[in-house]
């Protein structure tokens, strides 16, 4: 049931949302009239009341009415147990009735149609609940009862058409209840007046029958006949009946001689309350016999009449009835309250029933009697009275009332609740009677009323407050008076004399009784002097109360004087001047006299009332006083009087006991705490008030009473002592009242605070300061402080006075202090510590002062005192220093607090900042330290001060304030002033910017924006020089160094954007604080001047007469009259905002400009409403402010996130009230980014970093489509997020916990999942900035002083380090977009290193004193410290958490520590720093490699391929790997591990897991095709199952390896590979075959003639025919058509080598146009992917070679997957006589290095042109398109590269030639690199191209790797070529200083450690062709030098100086040189 109460609250409050869910519940509601009901379906009828009680008014409320009324409606037939579930009893049912009925007056009572619905069922309902008979149905009955019960709680409308029935129908319900099988029938209240004869048939008979009828309230005047005799005829047989309160006068027609008859007849008949003049027999002892009436009444009977007469009284609420009906009502009450006067008269002796029975009776009878009592009350209200009938009716009505309540009040069951809410019920009901009369009846109703008042006044058992009828008397005659002060006050005073009167006689009766009457009199006449608030009427009381206390009884101390002095108190609060002076004359008298009698008590009793006199009484008697006064010259006079009653008090302790006074004085604490709180501490006070508030403090801490200054938060350890006894002397209790714990009540603890907040400074006026210590020695002893007990008592206050100054100060140093100088220092410490500790320091001022509310405004008046002795302002110095201290101390225990008690903190940080800025305009040179000294303190504890913006106004505005008056005339002063206030200005903006860029800007420009917008004055020169001073941005800072978070490149990019600056943050940029802040302030300026001009113009023109409607009607158009100004942007903005949302979701490009625009209007618009109404417009515009918060999340973009900055920024900077609405919308909107898998978190587009580009040659993983967006640009929009959440955090962790929690949460979410964070290189540094954020919120100082919060941020550190091993579980890759990125990188993860390294996590540790038992027996088990041999939630099954934490620390900060020096190698290539190497251990290497394997098996692989030469660390890893082998199976980095040619060798048991492993690399599949791994089954199973894995257009780049592989393919598994392969792809058949071919070429002599490669040469011819006969006939014909064409165009060759040069040509020209193209499929041989689409029959070219005629020929191509359309040319060299395999090779080599370096997105540059060998010693080589090589260029040209360059591009420096030169470096670069590994050799300008963009291409390869020309002389010795010509263009300085030197050293570096990471893929790329019998492996160890040439073994910084050097030595080299020049001799090869 609670489940969908639950949702029926949710629908109400969004019913058209839930529309569909509230039909459901309508539809599982009964149907119209059942006969049975499910509990289901009571539940939703229910349901649905609740619904409509919240919401009546729904717009599809009619089906939920039309569900309950036809419930409501069936409520007539649930009288039977059958409607009911059969386990539905009848409690459940009275509970299910009373929330019906409840819910439906709610509703009825919000919806007047539902109303009149009801009101019409109402009636119905009642008439058959009543008549419900048990004798036909028992169980019916209940349920009636239930329905009625719940009715009388909640009774509904009723329609007043029916109000007259209903009401005569319950009146005859009170006449007749009849209970079928009970002996006892109750007639109530009928009226037989106006029956027909044979009226009521039924009636008679049934009265006829009765054995005992009792007739209550009936009137039986004026019967006809017929009635008469019925009933005549009925009483007649009646055995026993009781006639109550009925009248019997007036029967016509012998009724009543017939009722005389049969009562005389009876043998028993009552006649109770009623009038029996009608009778004559009988009627005397009927009353006596009454009591046995009601011992007879059922209890049923009772309850029924109860619910009968509440039905009637709500019916009375509800509506109004016939006059007549009222007055039979009227007649029945009022004899009912006859009766009720002889029930409470009945002893409880006389009644049957005992105990609990008894009490259930009483209870029942109690409860009817006083509904009675309302009705009669209802009645009386509703009757028009008018005249005498009027006075007569309210004269018996008030003594019914009376004589009832005096029943009460003397009743046996007084004491029983029901009898006192009776008794209440009929006091109510006196007060309604007189309020009725106006105050007619006020004389008479006091006089009637005062003995009642005296009665209850005298009942003993009222005594101490304990008597609920005394309450109701006070409550009765306080509002009578009340409502009297304004009609007549003569009775009121008269009624007050009388009751002092009575008091005087009664007190001369036995003294018990007197004592009651006394006390409770006394509360009386004091309770109604305060009601009075009359001067006349106290001054007639507090005569009396004097009286008693001096001469009566009340001279002696007890009870009755104490509530006398209480009665006291409460007049003198009402502020009457003379009664006010008497009664604290008086009091102050008492508690002066009880000094000398606490001393010299004679006996146990007196001394004890005298200290609770003493202790309670008087006390709060001064108290209230200072509580109640209002008047401020009272207040005043109070507070000097009890000042000096302190004083008083203080002398006296001291001088007459010489002991503590703390007994004394404290209990007046708490009135003058009270009495001081709104005492100004910074006014000027008199001299006279201030020696008494110096007074008080002397003895606060002469006595001990002030808070201990040691031990602030240390609790009150002992209540107050009640004697002397237990106090010593004042000169033992110095150092304790200075260490603590605290003595006293906590109660005096708190007043001394309170006192604190009102004093004003002790300043002492004379200017030889304390010297004359006459003033300050009148108040101690004389006796005791003089001589020895003087010197003691001196040496006693110093030694405290140097411990509470915090030894600062030597006890030796003071010895010139006297006693009294030693506690008025004291006192005055402890004053201004308490000031602050107690409420931070903030003082009670005027509202309308402009003096600082900062107890600091105090502290430092005392070192304005001229003439000051060293020691004493050394001491008054310690004393502002110690006060600084307890206010840090205080906001420091609450930094974690939120609400109302955190913007206290704040503002009582903000009022001692602005005040310590203030006070730098002093004049004293001390006190400008110690301000500056102090606000530095408080600005780096706090530093969200930096960012409050009145403190800011309070610098900015200082600088250029006038001086104070006091410095005025000295010049000097002022300039120093001035230059004071700079310096700190200054340093202010710079700390801040440090810290928190975005936000400091933000603030500063909202200062600039005011002024612009003349909010403010202008800023003065000196502001804006200062300003203009200060930057920001990436590079060199002059300003902060370390860790500040402005050094964070995240933070400073998005301080770009905050400023609204328009940068490219991915170059370096500097940020001018002050023209950006004024380019921002401009922008805010113009956006809001445009809202604020259209605003204008909207009213301006809503205020015109709408002019004609047509095309220009503008207004209509404009401003709709429904809507507002503010609706209309609102909507336009929002429509605008979801568009731009819209567009970026389709995938289209946001107009950047456009989307600025409008957000910062959309801003402006939101700022300029929240300022005129916040409340409203934070409500109203959060539609908007969730856009503008959401839409860069949603585009995510770097522009739109420059732009989100920059709104953000403004927002919480213009509107601090918006903070936590726009940081929750960002984290939901960050959190939506996790889940939507975008940028930072798109984890599952891993393909679009490098890892795509080397998929799957040198990386494992299938080839994935490139995205439609590169997350790098989201990553970037992340970035600059992030680093706007690090702003606010830095601003945040300080003053707002909720904000705080907001970032938790999203630091949690994000990290819960690890894998969701994206593995794209370029995410580094955003990911390292995130974990840095999360480091620093756990180790958030006010997050980790809560206890409960500790545990969770534990847990969220090991999601931290868990996210971070997940990142490094990755291989290391790098990523290039341009220098500054790669230092920001770099910069990123050493901030984070940095953190890791030096800041202590503030997380809970365990003690490391506790030993291991007292470690088991901890308390708190609720760290995940604790945690051992259990599961933890991060990290799994684990041993102890804390040496594991430890262990996971150290190797993250290692691994983060390897990756900064890798990024910062990467970010300065070209820095030659030295490398320290990692000193780790062999054994704790071992141990970091468990911990990686622990977390994930991953991490620990890719640690070691981060140190691929520590041996010891890859044994570990190669050991862990094969010891959990089937949890590796995933992992194809782990294979290494497994299959060795070790493990081949042994025919290890874990090869048996290989082929189920995941798919690795080609390159690595294809280094298992090796002779090492002797084609073991495992292993060619799993290399066969990879390389299917792939498409064959994959595999087929490396088909020279694959066909090298079939050397070793002894069991014909490579070979079926490749025939599967050929059958799935044409094209790679044909590459196969082309391959297959150009192997068979001769060997050369004495080379590999071994059987093995025989074998492999005769298997071949094989191999390619078994491919050519798999072919089916399209891939045959295809096949024939591209092999004979091509084989044709070879052929030309052969053809022109008998012709002589000149005639080449042209038999090119000739063979060309023999050959025909055979259809539109033919393709490039050496590019598949261009189709060939003719031959240029005019461009064969024939080519100088040694060998046979090499021709060059150009087709025409297109793009097979483009426009086949687009022709272009594409020449091709055909040579015949050349091996072109080793070229293959060395251009599969630069290929792989392209794909690297684009991967990385490195911009270098390589060509591998295609080349396919196509037979022996045959094959076509690409020609690069629009390039020369060298040597032509130098045919045509005279000079080096430098001048045809100029030649070709123009001068140096133009943009063409700039242009051209870069090409020529990166592509050089790229070169060097792959020359580095291949070193190709013959590098003469014929072999080296330059394409017509300047670009560098490298061609011929025949001489690489061991093997050079000229039989391997080895002259090319430098690793690449780097002729002189070369470095003119590179290097202009020509001494290896440029800038382009540089940018080329950086590329050749860069590209070297790409290719070192893919080193295994390269080296197995070339090893595979190692057999091939390719000349480059003819000699020396070709791989081995390769893999050298890698440098494995060093690390990526001597790897950096490695290549560093390289390229030193390559330029201009000799040997270089040398080689040129002998081609140029040899060859004719230009040089």
């Amino acid at each position: 049931m609670e489940s969908i109460m639950e949702m029926v609250d949710v629908i109400a409050e969004n019913p058209t949302k839930f529309a569909d869910k509230l039909v459901w519940i309508c539809s599982r509601c009964p149907d119209e009239q059942p006969s049975r009901v499910s509990r289901h379906q009571l539940y939703a009828v229910l349901a649905v009341a609740r619904f409509l009680s919240k919401c009546p008014n729904h717009s599809n409320e009619l089906l939920p009415r039309s569900v309950v009324l036809a419930f409501y409606r069936s409520i007539r037939s649930s009288f039977d147990v059958q409607f009911w579930p059969q386990s539905f009893s009848i409690n459940s049912i009275g509970s299910f009735f009373d929330d019906f009925f409840e819910y439906i007056c709610r509703a009825c009572e919000l919806c007047s149609e539902f109303s009149a619905d009801v009101a019409e069922v109402t009636f119905g309902i009642v008439t058959s609940a009543t008549t419900t008979r048990s004798d036909v149905n028992n169980e019916g009955l209940g349920i009636s009862k239930a329905v009625l019960r719940a009715m009388c709680c909640s009774f509904p409308p009723l329609c007043p058409s029916y109000a007259n029935e209903l009401v005569s129908h319950l009146v005859e319900q009170h006449e007749m209840l009849v209970y079928m099988g009970v002996s006892n029938v109750v007639l109530l209240g009928g009226s037989s007046s106006g029956c027909n004869d044979g009226g009521r048939d039924a009636e008679k008979r049934a009265i006829g029958s009765l054995s005992n009828v009792v007739l209550v309230g009936g009137s039986s005047s004026a019967c006809n006949d017929g009635r008469g005799d019925a009933e005549k005829r009925a009483i007649g047989s009646l055995s026993n009946v009781v006639l109550v309160g009925g009248s019997s006068s007036g029967c016509q027609d012998g009724g009543g001689d017939a009722e005389k008859r049969a009562i005389g007849s009876l043998s028993n008949v009552v006649l109770v309350g009623g009038s029996s003049s009608g009778c004559k027999d009988g009627g005397g002892d009927a009353e006596k016999r009454a009591i046995g009436s009601f011992k007879e009444e059922p209890v049923d009977s009772i309850e029924k009449r109860e619910m009968t007469l509440k039905l009637i009284l709500r019916v009375l609420d509800k509506v109004s009835v016939d006059t007549n009906l009222l007055e039979s009502v009227r007649f029945i009450v009022g004899q009912h309250l006859q009766s009720m006067v002889a029930f409470l008269k009945i002893r409880k002796c006389d009644w049957l029933e005992k105990g609990e029975s008894l009490k259930v009776k009483i209870n029942a009878m109690l409860a009817a009697y006083q509904t009675t009592a309302r009705l009669q009350i209802k009645v009386l209200a509703s009757l028009d009275l008018n005249g005498k009938s009027s006075v007569r009716l309210m004269h018996e009505a008030l003594h019914f009332f009376i004589e009832a309540a005096e029943a009460c009040l003397f009743s046996m069951w007084w004491k029983l609740r029901a009898c006192e809410e009776l008794f209440s019920s009929l006091l109510s009901g006196i007060f309604h009677a007189v309020v009725a009369h106006d105050s007619q009846m006020l004389g008479f109703l006091l006089k009637r009323l005062k003995p009642l008042v005296l009665e209850t006044c005298a009942q003993e058992e009222t005594l101490g407050n304990q008597g609920a009828m005394f309450e109701s008397v006070l409550k009765t005659i306080r509002e009578i008076i009340k409502f009297g002060l304004d009609k007549d006050l003569s009775p009121i005073y008269c009624f007050i004399k009388s009751i002092i009167e009575w008091t005087h006689y009664e007190e001369e009766k036995e003294k018990q009784a007197a004592q009651s009457l006394q006390l409770n009199a006394i509360r009386l006449l004091a309770d109604l002097e305060v009601s009075i608030k009359k001067p006349e009427a106290v001054d007639m009381i507090l005569p009396f109360i004097i009286e008693s206390l001096e001469f009566g009884d009340a001279s002696v101390p007890g009870l009755l004087r104490r509530q006398l002095l209480d009665a006291v108190a409460r007049m003198a609060s009402l502020g009457f001047k003379k009664s006010y002076c008497e009664a604290v004359v008086l009091m102050t008298r008492s508690y002066l006299s009880k000094l000398a009698a606490v001393v010299s008590a004679e006996t146990d009793t007196t001394a004890s009332e005298v200290t609770i006199e003493r202790l309670e009484t008087l006390p709060a008697g001064f108290l209230l006083i200072a509580r109640d006064l209002t008047t401020p010259k009272l207040r005043t006079d109070y507070r000097h009087r009890l000042l000096s009653l302190c004083t008083h008090v203080g002398l006296a302790a001291v001088s007459k006991s010489g002991k503590n006074g703390a007994d004394f004085l404290g209990p007046l604490l708490p009135a003058v705490a009270e009495i001081c709180s709104d005492s100004d501490p910074t006014v000027n006070v008199e001299p006279s008030l201030l020696k008494l508030f110096r007074n008080l403090w002397f003895y606060v801490a002469l006595f001990g009473l002030a808070p201990p200054l040691n031990n602030h938060h240390q609790g009150v350890t002992k209540l107050v002592s009640t004697t002397l006894n237990s106090v010593g002397r004042t000169g033992a209790i110095g150092l304790q009242s200075v260490s603590g714990p605290y003595m006293w009540s906590a109660d005096w603890f708190s007043a001394v605070q309170r006192i604190s907040q009102g004093t004003p400074p002790l300043v002492v006026t004379s200017e030889k300061w304390l010297e004359n210590e006459f003033e300050l020695n009148a108040l101690h002893n004389p006796g005791s402080w003089h001589g020895s007990g003087n010197e003691k008592a001196a040496i006693s206050q110093r030694t405290a006075l140097s411990a509470a100054l915090g030894e600062c100060i030597e006890v030796s140093a003071m010895n010139t202090f006297s006693a009294v100088k030693s506690t008025y220092l004291l006192a005055v410490m402890f004053l201004e510590v308490t000031q602050f500790s107690s409420n931070g320091g903030i003082l009670s001022v005027d509202p309308s002062s402009t003096t600082s509310r900062s107890a600091f405004s105090c502290v430092f008046e005392y070192l304005k005192s001229p003439g000051l002795p060293l020691v004493v302002f050394q001491c008054l110095t310690a004393i502002v220093h110690r006060a600084f201290g307890t206010a840090l101390a205080w906001l420091e225990d609450r930094m974690s607090e939120i609400g109302m008690e955190a913007e206290y903190r704040e503002f009582t940080l903000s009022t001692h900042a602005r005040f310590l800025v203030q006070n730098l305009s002093q004049r004293d040179e001390h006190i400008q330290d110690i301000s500056v000294n102090l606000l530095n303190q408080l600005r780096d504890r706090f530093p969200q001060i930096l960012w409050n913006s009145s403190c800011l106004d309070s610098l900015l505005f200082s600088v250029h304030n006038d001086p104070p008056s006091s410095v005025v005339d000295d010049p000097a002063c002022v300039a120093t002033i001035r230059s004071l206030y700079q310096r700190t200005l200054r340093e202010w903006i710079i700390v801040s910017l440090s810290q928190a860029p975005c936000t400091s800007q933000g603030l500063l420009q909202e200062k600039l924006y005011k002024t612009n917008t003349g909010k403010k004055s202008q800023p003065t020169a000196q502001v804006v020089s200062l300003l203009s001073e200060i930057k920001i941005g990436i590079g060199k800072n002059d300003y902060w160094t370390g860790t500040r978070p402005a050094n964070i490149p995240a933070v400073v990019a998005a301080a770009a954007a905050a400023s609204g600056a328009k940068l490219k943050l991915t170059d370096s940029f500097t940020l001018e604080v002050l023209s950006t802040g004024m380019i921002g302030a401009t922008v805010k300026c113009m956006h809001a001047g445009e809202i604020a001009g259209v605003r204008r113009l909207y009213y301006r023109i809503g205020s015109l007469d709408h002019p004609a409607s047509g095309p220009g009607d503008m207004v209509e158009h404009l401003r709709p009259e429904t809507e507002s100004f503010t609706e209309v942007l609102l909507a336009k903005f929002v429509r605008m905002l979801q568009k731009f949302v819209n567009e970026a979701e389709k995938g289209g490009e946001v107009d950047k400009s456009s989307f600025r625009e409008t957000c910062s209007q959309a801003t402006a618009l939101l700022l300029s409403d929240m300022a005129s109404d916040p409340k409203s417009n934070a409500e109203s515009f959060s539609q908007l402010l969730s856009l503008l918060c959401w839409c860069p999340a949603y585009i995510l973009t770097p522009d739109a996130m420059d732009t989100g900055v920059f709104i953000w920024t403004w927002l919480v900077s213009a509107a601090p009230q918006l903070c936590s609405l726009v940081l929750a919308e960002l984290v939901d909107a960050w959190l939506w980014t996790v889940d939507t898998k975008r940028g930072l978190f798109a984890s599952h587009m891993r393909c679009c970093g490098p890892v795509a580009m080397l998929k799957p040659h040198l990386l494992p993983g299938e080839t994935e489509a490139p995205p439609e967006k590169d997350p790098v640009e989201q990553i970037m929009a992340h970035r600059l997020w992030l680093g706007f959440f690090i702003d606010r955090f830095e601003v945040v962790q300080h003053d707002s916990f909720p904000q705080l929690l907001l970032l938790g949460r999203l630091l949690q979410q994000t990290t819960e999942q690890h894998w969701n964070f994206s593995s794209h290189p370029a995410a580094t540094g955003t990911f390292f900035t995130f974990m840095l954020l999360g480091l620093k919120f756990c180790s958030c100082k006010s997050l980790g002083n809560l206890q409960n919060l500790r545990a969770g941020l534990q847990l969220l550190e090991d999601r931290i380090y868990r996210a971070s091993f997940w990142w490094f579980a990755h291989q290391p890759e790098w990523y290039d977009l341009n220098k500054n990125f790669a230092l920001s990188e770099a910069q990123s993860v050493s901030m984070f290193v940095y953190h890791l390294l030096n800041v202590q996590l503030d997380t809970p540790q365990l003690d490391p004193s506790l030993t291991n038992e007292r470690l088991s027996a901890r308390e708190n088990r609720s760290s995940l410290n604790d945690v051992k041999d259990q599961y933890h939630p991060v990290w799994g099954k684990m041993g102890s958490y804390a040496v594991g934490r430890e262990k996971r620390k150290q190797l993250l900060l290692m691994l983060c520590q390897h990756e900064a020096d890798r990024l910062d190698v990467w970010a300065k290539p070209t820095a030659r720093e030295s490398t320290s190497r990692l000193k780790i251990s062999s054994v704790k290497w071992i141990d970091l490699a468990r911990t990686a394997f622990s977390v994930d098996p991953r991490l620990a692989l890719c640690v070691a391929a981060r140190f691929p030469t520590n041996n010891h660390l890859k044994a570990e890893v190669e050991q862990l790997v094969q010891l959990h082998i089937l949890e590796m199976r995933h992992i194809p980095e782990a294979l290494p591990y497994l299959v060795t040619p070790k493990a081949i060798d042994e025919n290890s048991t874990h090869l048996q897991q290989f082929p189920h492993w995941a798919a690795c690399s080609i390159t690595q599949a294809l280094e298992f095709l090796t002779p090492a791994y002797k084609g073991h089954p495992c292993v060619m199973a799993y290399v066969l199952r990879v390389l299917e894995s792939y498409p064959p257009q994959t595999v087929t780049f490396f088909m020279p390896q694959l066909v090298q592989a079939l050397r070793y393919d002894d069991d014909k598994l490579v070979e079926e590979y490749l025939l599967r392969a050929a059958q799935r792809s044409d094209i790679f058949a044909h590459i196969l075959i082309w391959n297959l071919q150009s192997e068979t070429c001769e060997l050369e002599s004495g080379k590999h003639s071994s059987a093995k490669n025989i074998a492999f040469l005769a298997q071949l011819p094989l191999v390619r025919q078994r491919i050519i006969d798999s072919f089916n006939a399209k891939a045959r014909d295809l096949f024939q058509r591209e092999f004979d064409f091509f084989d044709k165009v070879t052929s030309i060759s052969g053809a022109l080598y008998p012709l002589t040069k000149e005639e080449r040509r042209a038999g090119i020209r000739r063979e060309l146009e023999k050959i025909e193209m055979q259809g539109d499929d033919l393709y490039l041989p050496t590019a598949s992917n261009k189709i060939l689409k003719g031959i240029q029959v005019d461009s064969g070219i024939p080519l100088q070679s040694a060998a046979k005629v090499p021709i060059m020929i150009t087709f025409n191509v297109a793009d097979r997957d483009g426009d086949r359309n687009d022709i272009k040319p594409q020449a091709c060299i055909f040579k015949v006589g050349d091996d072109c395999r080793q070229d293959v090779l060395a251009l599969q080599v630069i290929s792989l290095l392209k794909d690297i370096f684009e991967a990385v997105r490195l911009n270098l540059y390589l060509y591998p042109y295609g080349v396919l060998p196509t037979g022996p010693e045959r094959g076509i080589i690409e020609v690069v398109s629009n390039s020369r090589s060298r040597s032509q260029m130098g045919e045509t040209t005279d000079g080096g590269l430098y001048e045809i360059f100029q030649q070709d591009y123009g001068p140096v420096g133009s943009p063409s030639f700039e242009a051209a030169r870069e090409n020529f470096i990166i592509s050089s670069a790229g070169y060097a690199v792959a020359s580095m590994l291949l070193r190709p050799k013959d590098r003469h300008n014929g072999n080296l191209l330059i394409d017509s963009a300047g670009r560098l291409v490298h061609i011929d390869f025949g001489f690489i790797l061991e093997i050079s020309p000229g039989r391997n002389m080895r002259f090319e010795s430098a690793h690449f070529k780097l002729s002189h010509e070369m470095t003119q263009l590179i290097d202009p300085s020509g001494k290896m200083k440029s800038e382009t030197w540089h940018q080329f050293v950086s590329l050749c570096v860069k590209g070297y450690l790409a290719a070192r990471c893919h080193m295994d893929g390269i080296i197995s790329t070339v090893s595979m062709m190692l057999h091939s019998g390719l000349p480059c492996f003819s000699r020396g160890d070709p791989i081995g030098n390769l893999r050298k040439r890698f440098h494995p073994e060093m690390s990526e910084r001597e790897a950096a100086n490695y290549m560093i050097h390289a390229c030193s030595d390559a330029y201009n080299k000799w040997t270089t040189t040398g080689y040129d020049l002998i081609q140029y001799m040899q060859q004719g090869i230009e040089k």
